[in-house]
């Protein structure tokens, strides 16, 4: 079996909440295939949402860990990945930077 779509990865998501790929360009239809993000300070989550905006179907909450406890994290999704029809949005507390990987 051979590979399906190219994988991607994001920039770190920036001040609008919306992953953006390596041109700077909004992120639309995708499979997220993994993600990656260091935490804050404290226990933390990050909540991804297909849109634009919190106003989209929320896909997926990840709980995340503290810095002092382990300072990065590292999530694998599982099959073909999770779908998001029309981009991702992020809301993030207490994380200090995540990317998706994405194909």
């Amino acid at each position: 079996m051979g590979q399906q779509t190219d994988v991607l990865v994001s920039q770190p998501l920036g001040s609008d909440n919306t992953f953006k790929d390596q041109a700077g360009n909004a992120i639309g239809r995708c499979r997220i295939k993994a993600i990656y993000g260091t935490s804050g300070a404290a226990a933390g989550t990050v909540v991804i949402y297909d849109g634009s905006s919190t106003a989209g179907t929320c896909l997926m909450t990840v709980s995340t860990p503290t810095a002092a406890n382990q300072g990065t994290f590292w999530i694998l999704m599982p099959g073909e990945g999770v779908l998001a029809k029309t981009g991702l949005y992020a809301d993030l507390t207490n994380v200090d930077s995540v990317m998706v990987i994405y194909g």
